[in-house]
């Protein structure tokens, strides 16, 4: 198979391969490090690569699969970490230079679970600096595999680059604002946020401890699903992590979505929504009622203040992440992550009472709609495929903040998880996406709509020209 071919098989499909033993482990593991090789200098996808670790744990795998002990769906298969996730001895600089020499001890959970799951990590992927917006400048930004003039996304960017490009199967990204949805969207992946609690945090740097969220990004749903399966789970090391059952996200998908209802507040998700999000998103409602779900007209709550609402509240989260360097270091700091930092460090103790309070009041408004609907669709964001000169007026332009946020932050405000769903391109040839967001928990529902709407489109096997 050649080379190109190989590096863009689903990650369930590669596994399945192997396990078949039609592919081999260190074959997939080679091809994926001699194609980092040859396209990550341009890419930039990566922070640090991992080749001879990564090369003994496939060995380790093929040897166990050659005597029938098969752990999963992701054993020897070759995934990729966002930096700001602990690697045993391997750096995790979290997008700083202030971290750059810092090895961690021990793997953060998920890392050590992809691991007993089999999976072979090939080093970890590029971020923005300290997981907010901007990268910090003496960092070469991860560029789009589709047109290096359009935007990565953030501050999984590393993530989404490295996936759409074929240098890994699947990766860990962190949504905190946004940050699974916007890189998948930018680069034509499908990414999937969980519900804050329903993966540990442990081994993770924190932008906002209560806004963080660990999730896969891949090619497809069940892909995702595969990789969710793995990483999610309660852990004694971060009690926040919910001690709830994990289901098998790839048992039981129907490839139709008869007996869902999906919310649709048609006022709100197009309200200032340029033209190809809308017909993204439109097309993505006409799939889903060909598969059988129900559309049923909601009224989504007023998000206007709680997206106001998340800069002050990741403000003040993000200081106390940072208190031990900030701001007594603050010259080593980006002025994008040490504004944030400021305007967390200024907020008083009733205001921020205040942003609890309101957020609690939306979150029980939007929980109630899951009394009548199984998932709700929205746009990825207002503005599909956003070049990099755009991106540079985000702090000089309201309208542009807002609509980059309007549809995501809400959800790591409510801790809903959602997954993005690549489904077609804009004028500039950019990828566009859309959302589906479930109930607390029920990640599954989201993996079948995901899959049965890929299952009648192919908007995630398109891959850019490298």
């Amino acid at each position: 198979m050649p080379t190109t071919d190989l590096c863009y098989l689903g990650l369930v499909e590669v596994g399945q391969r192997i396990h078949a033993k039609k592919l081999s482990p260190i074959e997939v593991t080679k091809a994926m490090l001699e194609r980092i090789e040859r396209l990550d200098g341009a890419l930039k996808s990566y922070a640090y690569v991992m080749a001879e670790p990564a090369l003994a744990e496939a060995a380790l795998a093929e040897k166990e699969i050659a005597a029938g002990k098969v752990r999963g769906p992701l054993h020897g298969v070759p995934v990729a970490i966002k930096d700001l996730c602990w690697v045993k001895g391997a750096p995790a600089a979290h997008g700083m230079t202030i971290h750059r020499d810092f090895r961690p001890s021990e793997d953060a959970t998920v890392v050590a679970r992809l691991r007993d799951a089999g999976a072979i990590i090939l080093g970890k992927l590029q971020q923005t600096e300290g997981a907010y917006a901007d990268h910090h400048p003496k960092i070469d930004p991860p560029k789009n595999p589709w047109n290096a003039d359009l935007w990565s996304g953030a501050s999984s960017s590393g993530s989404g680059s490295a996936t759409a490009a074929g240098l890994c199967f699947g990766s860990l990204g962190t949504d905190t604002g946004g940050s699974i949805r916007f890189p998948s969207a930018a680069n034509g992946i499908t990414g999937l946020k969980p519900t804050w609690g329903r993966v540990s945090r442990y081994g993770a740097f924190e932008l906002a401890a209560t806004l963080d969220h660990i999730g896969p990004m891949a090619r497809s749903a069940v892909d995702c699903g595969a990789v969710l399966g793995a990483i999610a789970g309660q852990d004694p090391n971060d009690t926040t992590a919910v001690p709830l059952p994990v289901p098998d996200y790839l048992a039981g998908l129907s490839g139709n979505l008869r007996g869902i209802t999906i919310g649709v507040d048609r006022r709100w998700v197009s309200e200032g929504t340029d033209e190809a999000a809308t017909k993204v998103f439109n097309e993505g409602l006409r799939a889903a009622t060909e598969l059988g779900a129900k559309i049923s007209e909601i009224t989504f709550p007023n998000s206007s203040a709680v997206v106001d609402d998340w800069f002050p509240l990741c403000g003040i989260e993000a200081a106390v992440a940072h208190e031990a360097t900030y701001p007594s270091r603050k010259a080593e700091y980006g002025p994008g992550l040490a504004g944030l930092l400021d305007l967390g460090l200024a907020q008083s103790g009733t205001g921020y009472q205040k942003i609890v309070l309101r957020r609690e009041a939306f979150r029980g408004a939007v929980r109630l709609l899951f009394e009548t609907v199984d998932l709700i669709a929205v746009p990825a964001q207002a503005f599909a495929a956003p070049t990099l000169a755009k991106m540079a007026t985000l702090g000089e332009d309201a309208s542009l903040i807002g609509g980059l946020l309007r549809f995501t932050c809400p959800f790591d405000m409510t801790g809903s998880p959602t997954i993005t769903l690549p489904g077609g391109f804009a004028a500039n040839g950019g990828p566009v996406a859309f959302q589906f967001v479930g109930r607390h928990f029920d990640e599954a529902n989201l993996v079948r709509a995901g899959d049965a709407f890929q299952r009648v489109t192919d908007w995630h096997t398109r891959h850019p020209a490298l």
